[in-house]
C-alpha cells in the first residue's frame, strides 16, 4: 500500500482504527516529498524529526484510548505566509527569513488540534502577489503536471505539494484565487471558504488594513472533495483570536437543487475549452439531479473586481511597493508598477466609497443567491498560464481580465470552490460553484456531483 496516495479520509480511518501508524503514514510523506519535491520546488521547508514526533504523538494517544481529531495521522502542508511556532513567517521575502513565529496562527493551531502531522511549509510568491510561484529567497514552484506552466498563486506551492502527493490536504490563502487559481492550474480542488468561516491571524505580524481584513481568508485545497470537506471542519473551529470568525453552522438548511450557470459573466471572454468544461459540469449536475438553468449575466463582477483592487491598492499599497524595492524581486515590483498611477490617483476617500458601496454589491449578491443556491461559473476564461506570463505589462492586464471572478468575487465575503474535471492534452481545467455565505456545503454537495463523474488522475508524478 502507497499510504502517500491515499485520501486524508482514508488515512484517518487507517490510524484511527490501528490497520497503520501514524508513523508509517509520516514516513511514506516524508519519502514521497524526498522524492519529487526537488523537481518541483513546492515545500521549502520541513523538519523531518519533527514530522516523525508529532506522529508519534498521535499514535501514543492512541494506545492511551484517547479520542484523537478528525485529521488524526494526516499529513498536511502550511503555507509560508501563516505563523507556524518555531519557523520564519518569510511569505517568500529575505526580508522575512528572520522572523520568526513564537506562535501559531489560529488556523495552524486548529490543524494541530485536529490530530494533523505538520509536514511542511509551502511556497509563495514575493508578497504572496501573483498567479505564479517565485521568489529569491525560496526559488521557483513548478507545475508538477506541466513545468511549463504556472502552478498558480500564491498557493503555488501547496497546489503542486498536494498534487504531487505531497500531504494528503495543503493549507492556503485567498485574498484574490490564492487557493482557487493553484488548485485550478495544478488540476486539485480548492476551496475559498466565507469570510469569518476559518480564523486566522499572524501573531508575528501587524494588524492588517481594512481591505485584507475584509478579503484574506485561509482555506483547504486536497485531491478530493472529501477531503476538502474534512480540512474545512478541521480548519473551522473557533479561537477567540480573530474577531472576524462567526459561529455559523457547517451545514446550513435544506434548500432547492438549483444550478445558475453562467459562460461569460461580465462580458468575460471565454475560452472554448472552459466552455466545454463548464457545460460538462452541467451536464454532471443535471444528471445528479439538480436543475441547471442558463443565465446570461451575474449581478455585478466586473465593479466587484474593481472594488477588491480598490480595497487592495488604496490600503497599503505605497507600503508595500516600498518593502518590494528593498526586497528587490523584479516580479513584484513590476506587478505593482503596472498599478501605480492608478494608485496614486486614488482620492482620500477611496476606501471609505468602497467600503460603502460594497455593501450595495454584497446585498446584491445576497439576493441572487437565494434564488440561485449555487452558481457554477469559470475560475479562469483561459486555461492555465504560461509560467511568468506577467513579467510584462501587458502579461498583468491579460492575466487579471481572464481571472476576473476569482478577484471580483473575493470583496463579497462568499465562499467559492474550484473543482478540477479533466485535461486538455496535459493542461488542467475545471470549474468555480459560489453560493451564499455560510453555505460551503452547497459548492461541496454540488462538486461532489461534478467529482463524481471523473477528474484527472491524481496524485501524479512530476512532469
Amino acid at each position: 500500500m502507497q499510504l502517500w496516495r491515499l485520501t486524508a479520509t482514508d488515512l484517518s480511518a487507517l490510524i484511527r482504527t490501528g490497520q497503520v501508524s501514524a508513523r508509517e503514514v509520516a514516513q511514506a510523506a516524508l519519502d514521497r516529498l524526498d522524492t519529487v519535491n526537488r523537481r518541483i520546488n513546492a515545500v521549502v521547508e520541513h523538519r523531518p524529526e519533527e514530522v516523525l514526533a508529532q506522529a508519534d504523538a498521535i499514535d501514543a494517544a492512541r494506545g492511551r484510548g484517547e479520542a484523537l481529531g478528525p485529521l488524526a495521522g494526516v499529513p498536511v502542508t502550511v503555507k509560508v505566509n501563516a505563523d507556524q511556532r518555531g519557523f520564519a513567517t518569510t511569505n517568500g521575502l529575505r526580508l522575512q527569513r528572520d522572523l520568526m513565529a513564537g506562535d501559531d496562527n489560529p488556523v495552524v493551531a486548529n490543524l494541530r488540534r485536529a490530530g494533523a502531522v505538520l509536514l511542511g511549509r509551502t511556497n509563495t510568491p514575493a508578497f504572496s502577489l501573483r498567479w505564479f510561484t517565485t521568489n529569491q529567497l525560496h526559488g521557483d514552484t513548478k507545475n508538477p503536471r506541466d513545468p511549463a506552466l504556472t502552478p498558480g498563486g500564491s498557493s503555488g506551492g501547496a497546489g503542486a505539494a498536494v498534487a504531487a502527493g505531497i500531504g494528503a490536504i495543503a493549507h492556503g490563502t485567498d485574498i484574490a484565487g490564492s487557493v482557487r487559481y493553484p488548485a485550478y492550474a495544478c488540476g486539485v480542488h480548492g476551496l475559498r471558504p466565507s469570510l469569518g468561516r476559518i480564523p486566522a491571524w499572524n501573531p508575528s505580524s501587524p494588524e492588517r488594513g481594512i481591505g485584507p481584513q475584509l478579503m484574506a481568508v485561509s482555506g483547504p485545497l486536497a485531491r478530493s472533495i472529501a477531503d476538502v470537506r474534512l480540512g474545512l471542519e478541521a480548519m473551522a473551529a473557533p479561537d477567540p483570536r480573530d474577531p472576524w470568525w462567526v459561529p455559523a453552522p457547517l451545514v446550513g438548511p435544506e434548500v432547492p437543487r438549483r444550478v445558475a450557470l453562467c459562460v461569460r459573466p461580465g462580458g468575460l471572454a471565454t475560452v472554448p475549452e472552459v466552455e466545454n468544461a463548464l457545460r460538462d459540469s452541467a451536464r454532471r449536475l443535471s444528471e445528479a439531479g439538480w436543475t441547471v438553468t442558463e443565465i446570461a449575466d451575474t449581478p455585478p463582477i466586473r465593479e466587484a473586481s474593481e472594488l477588491q483592487l480598490q480595497l487592495w491598492l488604496g490600503d497599503g499599497y505605497a507600503a508595500v511597493r516600498e518593502a518590494a524595492e528593498r526586497e528587490g524581486d523584479p516580479a513584484a515590483i513590476g506587478l505593482l508598477a503596472s498599478f501605480r498611477a492608478r494608485a496614486e490617483a486614488m482620492p482620500p476617500d477611496a476606501i471609505a466609497r468602497a467600503l460603502t458601496r460594497r455593501l450595495t454589491l454584497v446585498r446584491d449578491w445576497s439576493l441572487f443567491l437565494a434564488e440561485n443556491p449555487v452558481l457554477l461559473v469559470p475560475v479562469s476564461a483561459e486555461l492555465p498560464f504560461p509560467d511568468g506570463l506577467d513579467r510584462t505589462e501587458a502579461g498583468v492586464a491579460r492575466a487579471f481580465e481572464a481571472n476576473l471572478l476569482q478577484v471580483g468575487l473575493a470583496p463579497l465575503g462568499i465562499p467559492a470552490l474550484t473543482v478540477t474535471t479533466g485535461l486538455v492534452g496535459r493542461t488542467p481545467v475545471g470549474v468555480q460553484l459560489v453560493a451564499a455565505r455560510y453555505r460551503e456545503d452547497l459548492c461541496l454537495a454540488a462538486g461532489a456531483a461534478i467529482e463524481a463523474a471523473g477528474v484527472p488522475e491524481m496524485p501524479v508524478d512530476p512532469a
